[in-house]
């Protein structure tokens, strides 16, 4: 066959969208539930836990119905979570942080107890700890001690691994922290407990929901000085490249939707995994449309997950894990 009669054959790219099954057959991503990462909001009083108004599904648990809730999300192939603490005391030094019986740590000591297998991760910040809201200490003048920070962070990453966590995940934007706290774990023999940093987190209108999850929302000013300015691109893959220098093990972009360029451009860029947060705004966004007729939720939320994993990222920290995995196994 000539090149000439080659080309006048039709071109059809429809033969392969057909059936489920063809569709199926050449799909060039997939989102897996084993990299999926379910956060969960543990809590200190019992008085706390409960459903949280602005993120329909999506609960506050006492230290025991997270361990019940670990068990739920193991079942369905999530073998991954994200700890966040509500302190039942804040103050101004955020000590309750790195209390060794603090709320992360003893549900993380339960969590290993009766999933062994589950992967246990934490969030390193201390806004949820801190009676200003702020995520570090507050100097006079107001703004956020980016050192004396860093010192308070390697106090708290060192009682989150000594109580059984896996992953230490700082999401502060203090700079210097990886290292700090790379060089504080493997000081103390914790050369396995790996680092997930926050590296590119950005200054975002997303994040609401989980404040009053967390109740973490600032008291004075707002986060513009340490976490990231929206428009800019070079900046977050700088940001990558020193926390990978420093001793990061995965590296993550936040949020999701609105960044997906950052998560290609980091794909491109870097060997390493890449977590992105799919975080409580776009989940609010999509399950408030959904109740209002507006989307197909289950459609929006496959399309959702599938962006993040096409933009390339590895490993995808969702609200939706629970809902997605019970589905995908149905």
């Amino acid at each position: 066959m000539s090149a000439q009669t080659r080309l006048q054959i039709p071109v059809r790219p429809r033969r392969l969208r057909r059936t489920p099954a063809l569709r199926a057959l050449v799909r060039e991503h997939n989102v897996r539930i084993d990299h999926l990462v379910a956060p969960l909001f543990v809590v200190d009083r019992s008085a706390d836990a409960g459903p949280i108004g602005s993120m329909p599904g999506i609960d506050r648990f006492t230290v025991e119905g997270a361990v019940e809730e670990t068990g739920v999300l193991d079942a369905l192939g999530i073998r991954s979570v994200l700890l966040f603490g509500i302190p039942e005391n804040k103050d101004a030094g955020a000590t309750a942080n790195y209390d060794p019986n603090g709320v992360v740590q003893r549900a993380a000591r339960a969590i290993k107890k009766a999933y062994p297998q589950v992967l246990v991760a934490a969030d390193l910040c201390n806004c949820e700890y801190t009676d200003h809201g702020h995520c570090g200490i507050v100097t006079p003048e107001g703004d956020v001690d980016n050192d004396a920070t860093v010192e308070l962070l390697v106090k708290t990453a060192l009682s989150y691994a000594r109580n059984g966590v896996d992953v230490i995940a700082p999401s502060d934007m203090m700079d210097g922290r990886v290292r700090a706290i790379r060089e504080a774990l493997d000081a103390e023999g914790f050369t396995g407990t790996a680092i997930m940093a926050y590296s590119a987190k950005y200054a975002s209108a997303f994040y609401g929901p989980f404040r009053e999850a967390a109740g973490s929302t600032p008291q004075f000013g707002d986060r513009r000085t340490y976490q990231m300015d929206p428009p800019n691109a070079r900046e977050a893959l700088r940001e990558i490249a020193l926390d990978i220098d420093e001793g990061a093990d995965i590296v993550m972009v936040k949020p999701g939707l609105p960044y997906l360029d950052i998560v290609r451009a980091a794909r491109d860029r870097f060997d390493v995994p890449i977590a992105v947060y799919n975080v409580s705004g776009e989940y609010s966004m999509v399950k408030a449309a959904a109740a209002n007729g507006w989307i197909d939720e289950e459609r929006a939320v496959d399309e959702m997950l599938t962006s993040f994993v096409r933009a390339g990222a590895d490993i995808v920290i969702t609200y939706f894990a629970k809902e997605y995995a019970a589905r995908r196994g149905a």
